[in-house]
C-alpha cells in the first residue's frame, strides 16, 4: 500500500504545519525548521525515507467487526489483546524451588547463575558437517595462497584445523548433574514459565472452547511446563508426559511437584515422567510443547528427527518456544517450515498443519527477508523467585511458534504487532506483520481510518493481534527495514 508524494504531504504536512500540530515546548518552536524536523524523526523512531509508507490507505484497512466482538466492552478489551500482566510462579512452586536451593546449599550459586544465564542467552547452534567441510576447503585454499604455507600435508592440515578452531563456534552438549539441575531451576524456572504461560495464554485465549485432557512436555527440564498449562487449564488436564533425557532433572520436577520432597502428595496430579518419547505411533496428545529444548540438540538432522515425532504425536496444538534471539527465531522458522513442508502425517489425523501464531501466515518471515534480519520475539513481564539476587520484576523475551492441525480459516488472521506500539498525540506507530507476508509500519489516526480502529491500536500491545482486515483486492503493504535508533 505505498502512498504517492501528494498523499505524503497531506498526511504530514509541511514543517510549519508539524511545528503548529505537535506544539513542542517554547524553547523548540524557536528551533531552525530542519532541526525540529530531525527531532521529529528521532522521538518517533522514523526512517526519514519512510514517511511516504507510514501510513495505511484510508478505506482499504477497518475493524473486523462482522460478529459484533466488540458489543458493550471497552476498546482496551478487544479480542486481540493477547498480552499477560506480569506472571508470578504458583506458591507452592516458589516455596519448593527456595526449598531445594536451601538444603543443597550451592556454593557460589548466585555467580554460577549468571554465568549460566549469559551462556544459555548467547548459545549459538552447533555447525553442522557440511558447513565444517566447506569452511575446511575455504581455509586450505587462503593458506595456499601465502607463500610461506606449510609444506606437508600433515602440516596444511594441521593449520587447517588451528584456524578452524580459532574461528568456528565450539556448541557443547550441557549435562545436568544434581548441582547444575538447581542452578538451572535457579536461573530459569521463572523465565521459561512466564514465556510458556504466554504461548498458552493465546491458546487459551483465541480459542476459549479449547479444553486440552492430555499434553507432552519434550524437553522437560524442571517441570514448568505442565506448572503452566495447570494454571491455564486447570483441572481440564488429566494427564502430562514430561519427557528428558537427564535423569537428574526428572528427579528435581518431580520433587518441586511434591513441595521439595520425594515423598510429598504433588501439587498437580496426573504426571508423569520419562527419559524417552512413547513409542508408539498411535499415542497422541492434545498439546505438545517444546520449550528450550530444540536448541539443546547437537544437530539438524536431530531437530528434523524429533520435530517429525513431535508433530505426529500432536492432535491439536504444537508449540515451539525458544530464545528470542536470532538464532533462536531462525530455528524456530526452520521447524515451522520442516512440519508444514513435510510429508509427515499422523495415522488417525489426515488435517493438515497451519501457523497458529505468531505468524498471519504460512509466507517466508518477512522479519528475515529485510536488508537487517531482525529476530521476530516478545516479552513477557514476571516476578521472579525471590531469591537474595532475585527481587525486581524482570522481562523474558523469547520467540515462539504455534502450529494447529486444522486450516488457516480456523484462526483469525489479523495483523501482528512485532514491535512495542509507540502512542503519540491523536497518532499511533505500529509494526504489523499482514497476513501478505509483508511487514508495515502504520501510523494509524482518528481521523484518517476511523475512531474504532486508532482506539484498539491504542488500547494494543506488542504481540497482540490488531483486530482490522485488508480486501483481498487491495495493493500489496509495502516492506520497511527497522526504524533507525
Amino acid at each position: 500500500m505505498s502512498l504517492t508524494p501528494e498523499v505524503a504531504r497531506r498526511d504530514f504536512g509541511t514543517e510549519g504545519h508539524l511545528r503548529s500540530r505537535f506544539r513542542f515546548a517554547s524553547g523548540a518552536m524557536a528551533t531552525a525548521g530542519g532541526q525540529t524536523l530531525s527531532r521529529w524523526r528521532r522521538t518517533f523512531g522514523v526512517v526519514p525515507q519512510a514517511r511516504a509508507l507510514a501510513a495505511l490507505v484510508p478505506g482499504a484497512t477497518h475493524v473486523d467487526n462482522k460478529s459484533g466482538f466488540l458489543g458493550r466492552k471497552p476498546h482496551r478489551q478487544h479480542p486481540g489483546v493477547l498480552q499477560l500482566p506480569h506472571v508470578r510462579l504458583p506458591p507452592a512452586l516458589t516455596a519448593a524451588a527456595q526449598l531445594l536451593l536451601l538444603d543443597r546449599a550451592v556454593p557460589s550459586v548466585e555467580e554460577k547463575v549468571q554465568t549460566l544465564t549469559n551462556y544459555l542467552w548467547s548459545r549459538h547452534l552447533p555447525v553442522e558437517p557440511e558447513e565444517l567441510q566447506r569452511r575446511a576447503v575455504h581455509l586450505e585454499k587462503k593458506i595456499l595462497e601465502n607463500p610461506d604455507s606449510p609444506q606437508t600435508e600433515d602440516k596444511l592440515r594441521e593449520a587447517v584445523l588451528r584456524a578452524l578452531r580459532r574461528t568456528t563456534y565450539h556448541w557443547q552438549e550441557l549435562r545436568y548433574n544434581e548441582e547444575l539441575s538447581l542452578v538451572y531451576m535457579a536461573a530459569r524456572l521463572d523465565g521459561g514459565f512466564a514465556a510458556v504461560s504466554r504461548a498458552l495464554h493465546e491458546i487459551h485465549t483465541r480459542s476459549p472452547q479449547f479444553q486440552p485432557q492430555t499434553l507432552m512436555d519434550f524437553g522437560s527440564g524442571t517441570g514448568s511446563v505442565a506448572w503452566a498449562a495447570h494454571a491455564t487449564w486447570g483441572q481440564s488436564l488429566r494427564e502430562y508426559v514430561c519427557v528428558d533425557s537427564s535423569a537428574a532433572m526428572l528427579d528435581l520436577a518431580e520433587k518441586l511437584l511434591k513441595g521439595g520432597s520425594q515423598s510429598g502428595e504433588p501439587y498437580v496430579r496426573g504426571v508423569f515422567f520419562r527419559q524417552f518419547l512413547p513409542v508408539s505411533p498411535k499415542v497422541q496428545f492434545d498439546v505438545v510443547v517444546a520449550a528450550f529444548a530444540l536448541s539443546e540438540l547437537p544437530s539438524a538432522a536431530d531437530r528434523a528427527a524429533v520435530l517429525h515425532t513431535l508433530w505426529r504425536k500432536t492432535s491439536h496444538f504444537l508449540v515451539l518456544v525458544e530464545n528470542g534471539t536470532k538464532a533462536g527465531h531462525q530455528l524456530l522458522m526452520d521447524a515451522r517450515d520442516l512440519v508444514l513442508k513435510g510429508k509427515e502425517k499422523s495415522p488417525l489425523d489426515p488435517r493438515p498443519g497451519f501457523v497458529f501464531a505468531p505468524c498471519p501466515h504460512e509466507l517466508p518471515c518477512p522479519q528475515l527477508m529485510a536488508s537487517q534480519p531482525l529476530a521476530c520475539s516478545f516479552s513477557q513481564g514476571y516476578h521472579p523467585i525471590p531469591f537474595s539476587w532475585n527481587k525486581k520484576p524482570k522481562e523474558e523475551k523469547f520467540s515462539m511458534v504455534i502450529l494447529a492441525r486444522g486450516f488457516p480459516e480456523d484462526a483469525n488472521r489479523w495483523p501482528r504487532i512485532t514491535q512495542p506500539v509507540l502512542r503519540r498525540p491523536r497518532h499511533v506507530h505500529c509494526h504489523l506483520c499482514c497476513p501478505d507476508g509483508h511487514m508495515q509500519h502504520a501510523v494509524i489516526t482518528a481521523s484518517r481510518h476511523g475512531r474504532d480502529v486508532y482506539r484498539c491500536a491504542r488500547a494494543s500491545s506488542w504481540g497482540d493481534l490488531l483486530p482490522v482486515t485488508t480486501p483481498p483486492d487491495s495493493p500489496p503493504l509495502p516492506t520497511q527495514g527497522p526504524p533507525e535508533s
